[in-house]
């Protein structure tokens, strides 16, 4: 093993300029393999469940990794409906990497009239990520969302419905 310290002067001043530059070009990353294609297959829609109003409305939220609140007078309710956030199954080259845009909060109509506010919250994956799962595996990404529910005069009882929007960018 060579140790600088008894190498001449003048070669440790060549040596070090060389260490450093393979150091650095050894830290970048390759880039992803040409045509980058990325697909978003929806494979569950954002579903809330069943709950029952209080006097004064609130919320109900369902979280990325699929557990779920209230706030306010709304109380949850157990009746055999399903919850659970959004999936999307993203196919991309191995490396890529994928920023998350939601799109703004939308109004959906009820069955017996009314509306209610939509807010679409964070992804499990945050709002970018880089794929590592190999075609024809596919990275779930799985999104919440925040209902705001009125009174039950403003908000009466049924299924409420809509659409919203969720971009996937490859960068």
């Amino acid at each position: 093993m060579i140790h600088l310290s008894i190498l001449p002067l003048r070669l440790k001043k060549l040596l070090l300029p060389v260490l450093l530059c393979c150091s650095l070009a050894g830290a970048a990353q390759p880039d992803p393999p040409r045509p980058i294609i990325v697909t978003a297959n929806p494979a569950q829609g954002l579903i809330f469940g069943a709950f029952f109003q209080g006097a004064s409305g609130g919320t109900v939220i369902v979280q990325a990794d699929g557990s779920r609140s209230s706030t306010g007078s709304i109380v949850l309710a157990n009746l055999g409906y399903v919850f659970s956030p959004a999936v999307y199954e993203i196919d991309a080259n191995v490396g890529t990497l994928i920023s998350i845009m939601n799109g703004p909060d939308v109004t959906l109509s009820g069955s017996n009239g009314g509306t209610i506010s939509l807010h679409i919250g964070a992804a499990s994956t945050g709002a970018s990520f880089t794929t590592t799962a190999v075609s024809p595996a596919t990275t779930a990404v799985r999104i919440g969302g925040t209902l705001t529910i009125g009174t039950a005069l403003a908000n009466p009882s049924g299924a409420y419905s809509g659409s919203y929007m969720v971009t996937f960018i490859q960068q």
